[in-house]
């Protein structure tokens, strides 16, 4: 351990012993969101606000927790999501994360906005399952060549964020004057010139980068052009309605994240717990529907599987578990969630992750 407190027993233990461990600059940065952080909190307090309802007299001295996400086979459905600037918790960054989530088992999604590049992570890692997170810049061939090293690189899927065509007004950013330290770079974009965000100016660096080289006129017709640039499968991040999932579905996307980017862009937009379920009926089979926002739990996640989630992604948990421990605390965040999962699925007579479904969740009330 990296500082004195006791082993963080669960999530909000390890957050708190991130904050003790980090700059205030970049705890800010994974912890804020958007204007108020009203989103930011819907997000945890939706999954909250819903009940299980467990059944009894039920065998369940064994679980099964493994399942399938776009064919591969996983150990526990819960994904590492795409952050950006991991080495920012600690300098083994987006390598530990790769360690631990191949260790444990799952998938990875590594953000374009890494500290070190997608090759130096698969490296990492040669053995672990991995995706690819796209943003969509306004010259097409830097994301065409992002596109192409990702195949190369041996990267399963690309996950394009589409909830992000201005960055949000992040107002602790805007007041810690948010950048990268010296020695820091969007690694990815090395070869085009775009790998500096320095710290120190006047507001967020972030805010001014995207702004300058992002694609905000992006439409439905870069899914299709994204879709018929690679093999891989496409998995689209950020929908929060029924409309836009099965626009999504029409136009080729083999998964949907249902996401408002951890309250971190539209502030007021509906939690995601919210909207699941009524996106999970939208697209009716025809792709995989994965949630991230707010879970902090195992529950959190059975919670999610009931609502017709094929796994869900946690963003900020592991970037505790990386900021408090490294590769060790990342492996324990994700072994904390999959034993809750565990004992959840087993205090609620669901054996497997096919015995759980919609009647296993209510509202409170």
């Amino acid at each position: 351990m990296t500082n004195q407190l006791p082993e963080p027993l669960n999530i909000d233990e390890y957050a708190r012993s991130a904050a003790t461990c980090l700059p205030q600059m970049v705890y800010d940065y994974y912890e804020g969101g958007a204007e108020d952080e009203v989103s930011v909190l819907e997000n945890r307090r939706a999954w909250q606000r819903m009940a299980l309802k467990p059944r009894v007299l039920v065998d369940v001295r064994q679980r099964d927790l493994t399942t399938t996400v776009l064919g591969q086979q996983i150990a526990f459905p819960i994904l590492t999501a795409p952050c950006g600037f991991n080495a920012l918790a600690h300098p083994d960054g987006e390598l530990a994360v790769a360690r631990a989530a191949t260790a444990a088992g799952t998938i990875q999604v590594v953000s374009t906005a890494a500290t070190y590049s997608l090759e130096e992570v698969a490296a990492a890692a040669p053995n672990g399952i991995r995706w690819f997170q796209l943003y969509c810049y306004r010259d097409r061939g830097i994301t065409r060549s992002l596109v192409e090293r990702a195949a190369a690189a041996g990267y399963r899927a690309l996950c394009l964020t589409v909830d992000a065509p201005f960055v949000g007004r992040r107002e602790r950013d805007i007041r810690n004057r948010f950048g990268l330290p010296p020695g820091l770079r969007w690694k990815n974009l090395e070869a085009h010139g775009f790998d500096k965000m320095d710290a120190g100016g006047d507001g967020s660096a972030l805010k001014k980068y995207i702004e300058n080289i992002w694609d905000a006129g992006l439409t439905w017709e870069a899914v299709e052009w994204l879709r018929d640039l690679s093999p891989l499968p496409l998995v689209l991040k950020g929908i929060l309605t029924a409309e836009d999932a099965r626009l999504a579905v029409a136009h080729g996307a083999r998964g949907i994240v249902v996401s408002n980017h951890g309250g971190r862009q539209l502030d007021g937009a509906v939690s995601t717990a919210s909207v699941l379920r009524e996106i999970v009926e939208a697209v009716a089979g025809q792709a995989e529907v994965y949630v991230d926002g707010g879970i902090r739990r195992g529950t959190d996640v059975m919670k999610a599987l009931a609502l017709g989630a094929r796994a869900v992604l946690i963003g900020r948990p592991y970037l505790w578990g990386l900021a408090v421990d490294g590769e060790v605390g990342v492996a324990r965040v994700l072994e904390l969630l999959r034993a809750e999962l565990d004992l959840s699925m087993g205090l609620s007579g669901m054996p497997t992750l096919a015995s759980i479904s919609h009647n296993t969740v209510t509202a409170h009330g």
